[in-house]
């Protein structure tokens, strides 16, 4: 399998790292254990001059006159906040680089993203009407610039036809892998074992609504009357009536900003409230169920379990 690991000028240094480490360490132990399995990998780009976002040469391969690959992989870039990002889609390497990935798609080639290079394929129009994830802390922004594409930001990892994108900084590791487990499950996982790379599905536990990139006065007070009100309860009218709008533009401004309608939205407060509790307190959890506006603990351990595939014990132990 010939993968071409896709780097820009100001690639991000742990991402490019973490893609050519899972790589080479899946290579390197499918040789110790007799693996008919090998990855060709290659550095590429389309300058002949490559730095990293900390100025580290990276000697790639112009993309020109190169054989056709099976899979792409492209790290993130090394800007991570809304507009050095968007300043940095804008950049001539970038646009070319856009042309190479619909040209390999068109021709088959798979094609995996993570962190801030999902914005980099979603530029292409590649990943409209596909699901997708990105970076959390820049959902508000991806689903803002690509409407079309089926935005899940919870989630790390992420597969459609033709593409797999991953969630933030490390989730290079899980699109590094991914790309293994698709020819070897068995190889994968000793790769995991041997880079302590721990199974998370989910990039849920680290979102933090506050932290969220979007800037819209509406979704700023919806928020700020959430929050104080976590522990009494859901009401739309009251909403509304409190951030000077009506019902249908608070529903109109919150899904067009974050993807969520303010039930979700406030439920995903009421979340992330009760996980700061459990880890930054000795209450109960019967307590912090009333903290955040559930009448049981029995309810709040379900919503917990369903929405970031961890129990009580896991996260108190987590951040122990």
């Amino acid at each position: 399998m010939l993968i071409y690991v896709f780097a820009l000028n100001g690639v991000f240094d742990i991402g490019l790292a973490s893609l050519l480490d899972v790589i080479g360490t899946a290579n390197e132990l499918g040789q110790r254990e007799q693996s008919s399995l090998q990855l060709d990998m290659r550095l590429v780009g389309v300058r002949q001059e490559v730095h990293t976002a900390q100025g580290l040469s990276v000697p790639v391969t112009r993309v020109t006159a190169l054989p056709r690959p099976d899979v792409v992989l492209l790290p993130a870039l090394g800007s991570k906040m809304p507009q050095p990002l968007l300043a940095a889609l804008t950049r001539p390497d970038v646009i070319e680089a856009g042309t190479w990935l619909r040209q390999w798609a068109a021709a088959g080639v798979h094609i995996g993203a993570a962190c801030t290079s999902t914005f980099v394929l979603a530029e292409t129009g590649l990943l409209d009407g596909q699901s997708a994830t990105t970076s959390w802390w820049l959902s508000a922004l991806f689903h803002q610039r690509y409407p079309l594409v089926a935005l899940d930001e919870s989630r790390m990892l992420v597969n459609s036809p033709g593409f797999t994108t991953a969630g933030a900084a490390l989730a290079h590791l899980d699109l590094g892998l991914g790309v293994v487990r698709g020819q070897s499950p068995t190889l994968a996982a000793l790769c995991a074992r041997y880079l302590l790379i721990e199974p998370r599905a989910s990039q849920a536990v680290f979102m933090i609504a506050d932290q969220v990139a979007h800037a819209d006065p509406i979704v700023e007070r919806f928020e700020q009357w959430a929050r104080e009100r976590l522990a009494l309860g859901f009401s739309m009218s009251d909403a509304a009536r409190s951030v000077g709008s009506s019902e249908r533009t608070l529903g109109r401004r919150l899904q067009a900003v974050l993807g969520k309608s303010p039930l979700t939205y406030f439920q995903d407060l009421r979340v992330e409230r009760a996980v700061h509790l459990l880890q930054t307190t000795e209450e109960s959890i019967e307590r912090i169920a009333g903290l955040v506006g559930y009448s049981d603990g029995t309810t709040l351990r379900t919503l917990l379990r369903r929405k970031l595939g961890r129990g009580v014990r896991a996260l108190r132990e987590r951040h122990g």
